[in-house]
């Protein structure tokens, strides 16, 4: 048996409930929520998406004034979330308000295929590792800083897309076959408000 040398670095626990190690050297705990922001999310077609618990579907829609000023099921918090490997993207979880009700985006294994699900609860504060609600939100191209897309953090080259099915264009998981592809279909354009881009 070879001994060998273990290095022990003194740690707190700061008020946020992030583990933060004395030495700089090191970085802090993964996925504790840093801020949350508020958004509506647009396609290439700029419709918006649309959350429906009632028929178990998320989907871009072309949509009423009138819908758009009750924002319910549209205006999204985006909670970003502190982690060890910036370069993966910026991880993120989604929520929205449906009437009375919150529902946070999880993906689930339906029939052996990934689906985009929304599930009634909060996002948690603090996501002690690997989760099925977090996605790392990217820019959707160097030359395009307003548009993103968003790759799941359980399966790499997966990520939020839509798709025509029954006249609807639902959001889906997509694989890419390589991250740089340019696919429409993951190009999402996030707003304070339903009419003008940040």
């Amino acid at each position: 048996m070879s001994c060998e040398e273990i290095a022990v670095c003194a740690v707190r626990l700061r008020e946020n409930l992030c583990l933060y190690f004395e030495d700089d050297e090191l970085e802090c705990d993964a996925f504790c929520k840093d801020k949350t922001i508020k958004r509506f999310f647009r396609n290439v077609n700029s419709q918006l998406l649309v959350v429906r618990p009632d028929l178990s579907v998320a989907a871009f829609e072309d949509v009423t004034d009138q819908e758009v000023k009750s924002g319910s099921g549209m205006y999204f918090d985006i909670h970003c979330y502190k982690t060890t490997a910036p370069s993966a993207g910026m991880p993120v979880a989604f929520s929205v308000q449906v009437e009375d009700k919150s529902y946070y985006m999880c993906c689930e294994k339906e029939h052996g295929k990934m689906v985009v699900r929304f599930r009634e609860g909060e996002v948690p504060k603090d996501i002690p590792g690997e989760s099925n609600i977090i996605f790392f939100k990217k820019t959707f191209t160097s030359c395009s800083s307003k548009a993103f897309k968003f790759e799941y953090s359980l399966e790499q080259g997966m990520f939020l897309a839509f798709e025509e099915e029954d006249s609807l264009r639902k959001l889906i998981l997509k694989k890419l076959p390589r991250e740089d592809e340019v696919d429409e279909t993951t190009k999402f354009v996030t707003s304070h408000n339903e009419r003008h881009n940040l």
